[in-house]
């Protein structure tokens, strides 16, 4: 049982201070687990963030692919041929979140997201021999279908390493770095797209072969590097390895893994707030999928050459960096989730409604980079404030698969609304989009007022949350 190193003061917040679950005693201690932490930190993010950043790459390659002549070759503009191959990859992606997450302890998390790597890798590479728009649907339901349990398990695996109120930042550095890396993809088939007429094989195809085989190749190294949860590690000395699972027992009692059984998956599953964490998930995925996908085409319907809607793509994932990364140090520093959201939400608003209404190109190409700073804020955000209000192993793997899983659904809402009759302005489709964030700052707000009488009820001694002592939701 988890012990309770919860203050009145935070008590009065609601909130656990997992920053200092350890209690260290002396300056030594201090430095050893700082030292230890800080080693972690450049051990485990940056190989996730690499490995992410390509399945977000081989995710939303489509619309460079298409402005470099995937389109015009296969007639994609037929009958809503793009939306459809764009959107059938969310099918499986949905209903596979969940049960290939669960498999993650059972095969190893090195055997598994290596094998999955592997395997989707070599369906980026053979969609560059493609001959028809059908076989092109196939290998992109092949492409959700490995793909499907890799971003739950990432996230899983820096919500097992860290304390609640740590792991915001872990979070926003791992996922800027793999979406700002895949923001930068349309540079990198720009200069594949150079490639056009070697070997008898058109600029498009190069695309997806040389980006597909990096994945395959991503994959050993996946193998290799990848790090597995706390209590099956092997990097860490057995005190370094001591001192992470005392430091998550303390924070929340799961340092120990909790079998999985079909009575607990069914126990979890039928908690509504994590079904309303997928809502919110999905209400943000919603006009990040719109973007990747369709910004290339955007650009180039304002009136950009091929070449200029291919870079000019890339440049809205640079300032978000920044911002991103503020967002993250303030709320773990404050343990506060749900208003860092609903502001990332209306700067989102903002940026589409530009987009969608103003009249000049440069203006609504300004309000790109608004969307982006406000959807990329408020991703990790989401997926901290989850993690943090769910205690187990089994509990956190259910729940971060399943929000994951949910928000595919807005993948599929984003490659359906963006329609090609509706260019040059697109409004139809920025306008769901825009509709997307204000639902979402309604769903935050009803899981603030809920976790609020929930935090009130444990003060008061009448309940205990999420079966742990001394645990209070984050707000």
């Amino acid at each position: 049982m988890a012990q309770s190193y919860t203050s009145s003061d935070e008590k009065e917040k609601g909130v656990s201070d997992g920053s200092s679950v350890t209690s260290p005693t002396t300056s030594e201690d201090v430095a050893f687990e700082r030292k230890t932490m800080r080693y972690i930190d450049y051990r485990i993010i940056p190989i996730l963030a690499l490995a992410y950043s390509f399945a977000l790459i081989d995710r939303v390659n489509l619309g460079s692919a298409y402005t470099a002549g995937l389109g015009a070759e296969f007639n994609l503009q037929i009958s809503n041929r793009f939306n459809i191959i764009s959107c059938v990859s969310f099918v499986p992606y949905i209903l596979l979140n969940v049960p290939g997450s669960l498999v993650l302890r059972y095969f190893g998390v090195r055997n598994w997201l290596a094998a999955i790597t592997l395997a989707w890798g070599a369906v980026q590479l053979s969609m560059g021999y493609i001959h028809s728009w059908h076989l092109l649907v196939l290998c992109r339901v092949l492409l959700g279908t490995f793909e499907a349990s890799f971003f739950p398990s990432m996230i899983l695996i820096i919500s097992t390493w860290y304390t609640r109120h740590e792991v915001q930042k872990r979070i926003a550095v791992f996922y800027i770095l793999s979406v700002t890396a895949s923001g930068f993809s349309p540079l990198l088939a720009y200069a594949l797209s150079l490639l056009n007429g070697k070997r008898h094989i058109s600029g498009w195809r190069w695309i997806f072969i040389i980006e597909g085989a990096i994945t395959m190749f991503l994959a050993v190294i996946t193998y290799l590097f990848i790090p597995a949860f706390p209590d099956q590690n092997s990097f860490l000395t057995p005190k370094q390895t001591e001192l992470v699972l005392k430091r998550i027992d303390n924070d929340r009692g799961d340092a120990t893994p909790d079998p999985i059984t079909y009575q607990r998956i069914m126990k979890h599953l039928s908690e509504w707030t994590i079904w309303v964490y997928g809502l919110i998930l999905m209400c943000a995925a919603l006009p990040s999928y719109a973007l990747s996908f369709f910004l290339p085409i955007i650009l180039r319907d304002m009136g950009y050459s091929k070449t200029n809607a291919l870079l000019l793509s890339a440049a809205p994932y640079g300032p978000p960096i920044i911002t991103t990364m503020l967002i993250a140090y303030f709320s773990d520093k404050h343990k506060h989730r749900a208003s860092y959201i609903v502001g990332c939400a209306m700067v989102c608003i903002t940026g589409l409604s530009l987009t969608a209404f103003a009249h000049h190109n440069h203006v609504r190409y300004l309000g790109v980079f608004l969307t982006t700073a406000g959807n990329l804020g408020s991703a990790p955000a989401i997926l901290a404030y989850s993690s943090n209000n769910v205690v187990s192993q089994s509990k956190k793997n259910v729940q971060s698969s399943l929000t994951i899983s949910v928000s595919g659904i807005g993948g599929i809402i984003a490659t359906t609304v963006f329609r090609s009759q509706d260019a040059p302005r697109y409004i139809p489709g920025l306008s769901v989009a825009m509709a997307s964030q204000a639902v979402l700052a309604i769903l935050v707000g009803v899981l603030t007022v809920h976790f609020m009488r929930e935090n009130r009820l444990v003060r008061e001694g009448k309940k205990v949350a999420q079966g742990q002592p001394g645990f209070y939701y984050t707000l």
